[in-house]
C-alpha cells in the first residue's frame, strides 16, 4: 500500500509539470461526456416506453443536444479553468451551462410533440441527461483536483520547514493555504487558523484546526504548533494589528504579512515567499470602498494634467489614474530625477498609457500656460506644494509663492482654458493653522473657493469644479516620521521624537488618493472634502513598535530621545472635522466641510498684496499678511508669535 502511495505521488507529481490543457481540449471533453449522458439517457427512456431504437432519428437529436450545451459551455466559460484548481465557481458555471441547455430542450422537445406529434425523449430524459452530465463533469473535475492536492501537500512536506498559522477564516485565508501549499518556493506550512470569534474556535477547515485568537498564545500546546502567524494587513483592523505584533514580539514568533491574492495574477502558485511586517501594515486600515467603475468611466479618453506628479501622492495618483483609459497623462514636477523614475515606471507597468513628462514650475505662470495651450488638460489633480512645516516657517516666501501663486496660476488657468474639473491636494494643517505652510495652504484653498463661487454665479454648470481635499500624515511619504525613523534604527539609534505625549493620524498613500479621486469624481464644485483619518496614532508608540519590528528593545538596545516641539509644530494635531460642522457624503469616509465663504475681488486684492511681500522676500510682511487674511493662523512655538500678540493688544 505503501509502495502504490508513492507511485501514485511520483506519478502526479510528474504531471504537475506538464503543461495545462488547451481550452479547445477541456471543450471536447465535456462534450463527450455530454455525448454519453445523452445516449444514456435516450436509451433508458426508450427502453422504459418499449419503443424501438432508431439511428438516424437518434444522431439528429444528439447533434441538437450537443449543439445547445456547446453553446452554453461557450457562453458560461467552462473549459476557462484549470482543471487541476477547480472549485466552487467552476462547479457553479457547469452547474448553470448544464441547466440551461437541458431547459432549452425540454422547452423545444414539447414545443415539436405539440405540434408534430413527435418528441426527442421523454420529459424525464433531461432530468437524467442533466444529473448524469454534471456528476460526470464535476466529480471528474474534483477527482482530478484532489489527487493533484494530494500529491503537491505530500510533495511540498518536504521542502516547508517553518509551520504558520494563517489569521481569519475568510475565503482568501483559505485561498491563502491553498497558494501557500502549491507553491514549490514556499518554506512555510500551514497549520491552523486564528479566528477573532470564538464561536467558530475548535472546529476545521479544509481538514485544518481553527484555534480562538487569546488562546494562541496562552495555550502552550497551540503555541509551540506554530513559528509565525500570517496576516493580510487589509483585512484587520489597526487594534488586531498592534496586538498580534505585541504578542508575537513578547513570544518570539514571526509575524507575516502578503499581498492581497488579487494582486498575484493568474500565477498564484508560483507565489514565494511572504514579507516580515512592517510599520505600515500595522497601521493600515481595512480598505476603504470607492466606485473604481465610475471613476474609471468619468476619466476614460480624457487629458489628465497632475502637478508634484514625483511626490508621494502625485506618484500614487500617477499609478491610480493609470489603470483607467485616460487619453493623454501630462506628469508635471520640478523635480528631474524622481520624475524620470515616475517615467521609467509608466514604461514598464504601463505601457498601454500615453503620457508626457513636464518638468515645469506651478509658479512660472508663463511656462504653463504654454503646456495648457498646447494639451489642453480636461482634469487637474494638483499634488504640487512645499509641506515641511519647519522649513516654510523659515521660507515663508516660497511658502506663499509656491502653494498659494503657484495654486492661483493654475486655478486662473484652468478658468482660461474650460478645464472640467480642478481637485486641490491640501492638509489637516490648514485647519486653524498654527504655521505658515498650513496658513498657505488654508490661503489656496480660499482663492479656489471664492473663484469658484463667483465663476458659478456667472456660468452656473458651465463652471469649472473647484474641489479641494483634505487629509493628515500619509504612511512612508517623501521626508515623512517612517523612513527618518528606518533611518535612524539601521544606523544603530537614537530614535528622535520631538514630544513624548505628541500625537498624528496616517493614512496610506494609496487609501489617500483613492478618496482624492472618489471626491474628484463626485464632487459638484466649491466642496471642502474632509477624509476620515481612523484613530490617532502616539508617535512614541510608533518609535517603540518600529524598533520592535527591527528585533531590538526600546530604551534598552536603541534609544527615543525627545527633542522638544520645532518651529510651528501642534502638539495634539486637530481633527480634520467635528460634528457640527460637516455633512454626510455616499462615502461614509468623506465629509463636506464647512468653511466661511470668502468674495472673490476682496481676496484677490489680498493676494495681491501678499504676493508682492512674498516676491521681495520680505518674510516678517509676509506672515503679517497671511495672519489678516486667514485671522485664525496663530503661530505656535515661532518667532512669528510676536505678530499674534501686536494684532490682539
Amino acid at each position: 500500500m505503501s509502495n502504490l502511495r508513492k507511485l501514485l505521488v511520483s506519478i502526479l507529481s510528474r504531471l504537475e509539470k506538464v503543461p495545462f490543457l488547451p481550452k479547445w481540449i477541456i471543450f471536447g471533453v465535456d462534450l463527450f461526456i455530454i455525448f454519453v449522458s445523452f445516449t444514456l439517457s435516450y436509451l433508458i427512456c426508450f427502453h422504459l416506453i418499449k419503443a424501438p431504437f432508431v439511428l438516424t432519428p437518434y444522431v439528429v437529436k444528439m447533434l441538437l443536444c450537443l449543439a445547445v450545451s456547446g453553446f452554453f459551455f461557450y457562453v458560461f466559460k467552462t473549459y476557462y479553468g484549470v482543471i487541476r484548481f477547480s472549485g466552487f465557481r467552476d462547479a457553479l458555471r457547469v452547474f448553470f451551462s448544464l441547466f440551461c441547455a437541458n431547459i432549452v430542450l425540454f422547452l423545444f422537445n414539447n414545443l415539436i410533440n405539440a405540434n408534430f406529434e413527435h418528441y426527442i425523449m421523454p420529459d424525464v430524459g433531461f432530468f437524467i441527461n442533466f444529473i448524469v452530465a454534471f456528476t460526470a463533469i464535476f466529480f471528474g473535475r474534483m477527482t482530478i483536483r484532489l489527487l493533484f492536492d494530494y500529491a503537491k501537500i505530500n510533495d511540498s512536506k518536504r521542502h516547508k520547514d517553518i509551520p504558520v498559522l494563517i489569521y481569519g477564516v475568510s475565503p482568501s485565508s483559505v485561498d491563502l493555504v491553498r497558494l501557500l501549499n502549491h507553491s514549490e518556493a514556499s518554506k512555510y506550512k500551514p497549520v491552523g487558523f486564528i479566528s477573532p470569534e470564538s464561536n467558530i474556535a475548535n472546529k476545521r477547515i479544509i481538514n485544518m484546526p481553527v484555534y480562538y485568537i487569546e488562546d494562541v498564545f496562552r495555550n502552550e500546546k497551540i503555541k509551540s504548533q506554530f513559528n509565525a502567524i500570517v496576516i493580510n494587513p487589509k483585512e484587520i483592523e489597526r487594534k488586531e494589528k498592534r496586538l498580534l505584533s505585541e504578542e508575537c514580539i513578547k513570544y518570539k514568533k514571526e509575524l507575516l504579512s502578503t499581498p492581497p491574492l488579487e494582486d498575484l495574477g493568474n500565477e498564484q502558485w508560483k507565489f514565494k515567499n511572504l514579507k516580515k511586517v512592517k510599520i505600515e501594515d500595522l497601521l493600515q486600515r481595512i480598505p476603504i470602498e470607492i466606485d473604481i467603475n465610475s471613476i474609471g468611466k468619468n476619466l476614460e479618453g480624457k487629458t489628465l494634467l497632475i502637478t508634484g506628479a514625483a511626490g508621494s501622492i502625485g506618484h500614487e495618483i500617477v499609478r491610480q489614474v493609470s489603470k483607467f483609459k485616460v487619453g493623454l497623462l501630462l506628469v508635471c514636477d520640478i523635480a528631474e530625477s524622481p520624475l524620470h523614475e515616475v517615467s521609467m515606471e509608466l514604461n514598464d507597468k504601463y505601457p498601454h498609457i500615453k503620457y508626457k513628462p513636464l518638468i515645469a514650475n506651478v509658479r512660472d505662470y508663463d511656462l504653463m500656460k504654454q503646456l495648457f495651450e498646447k494639451y489642453r488638460p480636461d482634469l487637474i489633480y494638483h499634488a504640487a506644494a512645499y509641506k515641511h512645516v519647519p522649513l516654510m516657517e523659515d521660507h515663508p516666501s516660497e511658502a506663499v509663492l509656491t502653494n498659494v501663486l503657484g495654486t492661483k496660476n493654475l486655478a486662473d488657468l484652468a478658468v482660461e482654458y474650460n478645464v472640467e474639473a480642478f481637485v486641490m491636494i491640501s492638509t489637516d494643517k490648514a485647519v486653524n493653522p498654527g504655521n505658515v505652510m498650513g496658513a498657505s495652504k488654508r490661503i489656496a484653498e480660499i482663492y479656489v473657493q471664492s473663484l469658484f463661487k463667483k465663476l458659478k454665479e456667472e456660468k452656473g454648470d458651465n463652471a469649472t469644479r473647484f474641489i479641494t481635499t483634505r487629509f493628515g500624515n500619509v504612511l512612508a511619504s517623501n521626508g515623512s516620521v517612517i523612513p527618518r525613523f528606518e533611518q535612524q534604527i539601521s544606523e544603530g539609534g537614537p530614535v528622535t521624537v520631538t514630544h513624548p505625549d505628541i500625537i498624528r493620524y496616517f493614512m496610506t498613500i494609496p487609501e489617500a488618493c483613492r478618496l482624492v479621486l472618489e471626491a474628484g469624481n463626485f464632487g459638484k464644485g466649491g466642496e471642502v472634502f474632509v477624509f476620515d483619518m481612523g484613530d490617532s496614532v502616539k508617535i512614541k508608540y510608533l518609535a517603540e513598535e518600529m524598533i520592535r519590528l527591527s528585533g531590538f528593545e526600546p530604551y534598552k538596545d536603541i534609544n527615543i530621545v525627545f527633542t522638544g516641539l520645532r518651529p510651528g509644530e501642534k502638539l495634539y494635531e486637530e481633527l480634520l472635522y467635528d460634528k457640527e460642522t460637516v455633512k454626510p457624503t455616499h462615502n461614509a469616509k468623506i465629509k463636506i466641510g464647512s468653511v466661511r465663504e470668502y468674495d472673490y475681488e476682496k481676496v484677490v486684492t489680498s493676494l495681491a498684496e501678499l504676493l508682492e511681500a512674498a516676491k521681495g522676500y520680505q518674510s516678517q510682511e509676509v506672515v503679517k499678511r497671511m495672519k489678516a487674511i486667514v485671522p485664525e493662523f496663530i503661530s505656535l512655538n515661532s518667532k512669528y508669535s510676536e505678530y499674534d500678540t501686536n494684532e490682539k493688544g
